[in-house]
């Protein structure tokens, strides 16, 4: 008979699942700044269902999921889940990471106990009506954030996944490496290549707004490996030189521009005169960095409220604002004149799906793209990394949570 828990990094021997496990928990006494939400707590190790496996989890990414999760805004994602009869007084945040098979459950096919894998961070029906009539499964109605909709995400020893969710792990990647790069890295391929016609050409100029970021990282490379032209926005001109060697052309510091936030009213003709001086002058900034007089066909949005009038004013002609979140603000103003007259396109893109999520996967694996991590915490430091997303202090590049694996550096079972 097994113990009933283990200490982290302890690996109980293979298959053995014991009754508890560690995670870090977010309760609704505790919302607020992520480093007071967030307290490793002991819950019950998830059970696995049809189709599903058990993940002993190695290491995890942070990413701005688990910052929303425990500010319980924009929504209150335990309540929401416990007025649909879910038990759970908790939340186990974590949309990202890397482990070991450690049990299937029945129907289970394409991964086998001690198998390592990648998981992905969207969930579905593959049963649903939509997706039987050939909805792509993102845009589902049973489409849910694993790690936010959904609860015992990656920030614990074992979480429960879909086998479709699962990705063979590439060999030579640490855990680390392996963990923290799949939401930013699949996030950012769908915006740049899942939206017909506009997909990153060669020659492409696209703007890509928080360049040293863990989606902007691998959104410059994944621009340049398509033969585009990444044009990298940032907010603190240390962190230039991270978007330059990832290939970034250049990189543009919105701090020496002062228009954003709101777009006023076109009424008021000072302010919006102010507005569209600055938005302008940004537009010029582009021109520069490219040496020529072209805006960029593709736009990668996420900061929203301060940033979205500029980016639609900025793209070209028949060009796309594609976006994929609302940091900064869910009140996304435009002038649509902007829009319709010069024929634009506004597309909201979210994670990705099982093909787009592979390809990443298959280009870290090859070597053509850089999982660039900058950051290793340790489990107990969770609620502190979050808390430096959520303040935009963390270092460029993504930040791995070591879960299971005892230290950095390691590729297979410790």
């Amino acid at each position: 008979m097994g113990r009933e828990i283990y200490a982290l990094g302890e690996m109980p021997p293979l298959g053995e699942v014991p009754r508890y496990m560690h995670a870090a928990l977010i309760r609704r006494h505790r919302y607020g700044r992520p480093a007071d939400a967030i307290e490793i707590e002991q819950v019950e190790v998830p059970p696995v269902g049809r189709g599903q496996i058990l993940l002993m989890v190695m290491a995890a990414g942070v990413n701005y999921n688990g910052v929303w999760a425990a500010l319980g805004t924009p929504a209150d994602v335990i309540a929401a889940r416990r007025k649909k009869g879910d038990p759970h007084d908790f939340h186990i945040a974590g949309s990202e990471g890397a482990g070991v098979v450690w049990a299937v459950g029945e129907g289970v096919t394409q991964f086998r106990v001690g198998d390592q894998a990648i998981v992905g961070g969207v969930r579905w029906n593959e049963s649903a009506p939509d997706i039987r009539m050939g909805t792509d499964p993102t845009a589902s109605t049973s489409q849910r954030a694993w790690g936010y909709e959904l609860n015992f995400g990656s920030f614990a020893q074992f979480t429960v996944v879909d086998e479709y969710q699962c990705h063979p792990k590439p060999d030579h990647l640490t855990w680390e490496e392996a963990g923290c790069f799949l939401g930013g890295g699949s996030t950012s391929y769908r915006q740049l290549s899942g939206w017909p016609p506009h997909t990153v050409q060669p020659g492409d100029p696209v703007l890509i707004w928080g360049g040293s970021g863990g989606l902007g990282s691998m959104a410059i490379q994944i621009v340049r490996h398509f033969g585009g032209i990444p044009v990298a926005v940032i907010s603190d001109e240390a962190k230039a030189d991270h978007c330059l060697r990832l290939g970034a052309q250049g990189v543009i510091n919105r701090r020496e521009f002062d228009h954003w936030g709101r777009l006023p009213d076109a009424q008021d003709t000072a302010a919006f005169q102010s507005w569209l001086e600055g938005a302008r002058a940004f537009g010029r900034r582009i021109w520069e960095v490219l040496g020529e007089r072209r805006s960029p066909r593709i736009v990668l949005e996420h900061p929203g409220r301060d940033t979205l009038a500029t980016s639609v004013y900025v793209c070209d002609n028949a060009g796309m604002v594609v976006t994929c979140a609302g940091t900064s603000g869910y009140n996304g103003d435009i002038d649509l004149r902007f829009l319709w007259m010069f024929q634009k396109r506004l597309q909201g893109s979210h994670a990705a799906n099982v093909r787009e999520t592979r390809a990443i996967i298959n280009l870290v694996a090859s070597g053509r793209i850089d999982p660039c991590m900058s950051q290793v915490t340790p489990f107990q430091e969770i609620g502190a990394a979050h808390q430096l997303v959520y303040e935009n202090k963390h270092p460029a590049g993504n930040t791995a949570v070591l879960v299971n694996a005892p230290g950095p550096g390691l590729t297979g079972m410790p």
